[in-house]
């Protein structure tokens, strides 16, 4: 018995798509946040058992919450703005019947400003999401893992992934996240290395060109940069955290947070400079192919 689970909050445009797509499920569950607009409705309309539970910005607890409030022998994880395809269901139903085998990760492949991202951060993305009941748990607040133990295989074919229509709804995404980071690792008693500060620079170089994300076209480079601007963000919110608790309490030991300077250094400003030099010629670069493309 496979148990479908969906977190929702205000999913109104994709949950009919989303839930169409799990008919073939046992069981399919909502846990939804306390929606505004007619999620709810939709999810039961489509047969969906619907269970309101407060997210309270920890997506590991509500996923966890989910599996205590499923029946099935495995557990099936999928976002509202995620598709299963016929292709993807056929080989979900074979290989749950494996013997031996704990939980299956994903490929997923994301539609992004009108395109298919097939390379860059994309094409390495391997997540958890089916597994045997009391397998394990999810664990952090934000980018949460399921970690389980057992066996693990990876399925052939992907989640399809329609994450954000425009740049704004994913930049306002980038803001949200970036902050339950930056929150995550300031209870984890982390704060800002040097080497922190050059990782969004790494991070999109690795991205762009390692992982091949230029053949993704302009929206590569788009994605290739936002997720390095959320890099970023993440060290500019924990740096800011970090700063002000010293404020409010001045005798707060360094040993309190791991490799932590409060003052910035010449190197660590050098370093800023030239990531606001890159976003500048970034954006240049943008304007200069949207033209082209117009052209």
């Amino acid at each position: 018995m496979i148990s479908a689970i969906v977190l929702t909050k205000n999913e109104e445009k994709n949950i009919k798509e989303c839930l169409e797509g799990l008919q073939w499920c046992d069981e399919i569950l909502v846990i939804d946040d306390y929606s505004s607009d007619k999620t709810v409705q939709i999810a039961r309309k489509l047969g969906a058992k619907v269970i309101k539970h407060s997210l309270d910005n920890d997506f590991s607890q509500q996923r966890n919450f989910a599996i205590s409030q499923s029946r099935g022998d495995w557990i099936f994880f999928v976002d509202a703005d995620e598709r299963v395809s016929k292709e993807l269901r056929d080989e979900i139903q074979k290989k749950v019947k494996e013997k031996g085998i704990a939980g299956y990760f994903f490929p997923r492949i994301d539609f992004f400003l009108g395109r298919w991202l097939k390379h860059g951060e994309i094409g390495s993305i391997r997540i958890l999401r089916l597994a045997k009941r009391n397998s394990g748990y999810w664990k952090r607040r934000v980018d949460e893992k399921w970690e389980i133990t057992g066996k693990t295989k990876t399925m052939k074919n992907p989640l399809l992934h329609f994450s954000h229509t425009n740049l704004t709804e994913f930049l306002e995404s980038i803001n949200k996240r970036s902050s339950l980071n930056a929150e995550e690792f300031y209870q984890e008693k982390k704060a800002v290395r040097l080497w922190d500060w050059i990782k969004p620079l790494a991070k999109f170089i690795q991205n762009y060109f390692l992982r091949r994300g230029f053949l993704d076209g302009i929206q590569g480079f788009i994605f290739a940069l936002l997720m390095s601007f959320h890099s970023f963000l993440v060290r500019g919110k924990l740096y800011l955290l970090v700063k002000k608790e010293r404020q409010i309490n001045p005798s707060l030991s360094k040993k309190s947070f791991k490799n932590c300077d409060h003052q910035v250094s010449n190197l660590e400003k050098g370093i800023f400079l030239l990531w606001s030099a890159f976003v500048f010629c970034s954006y240049i670069y943008f304007l200069f192919q949207r033209g082209k493309n117009k052209w």
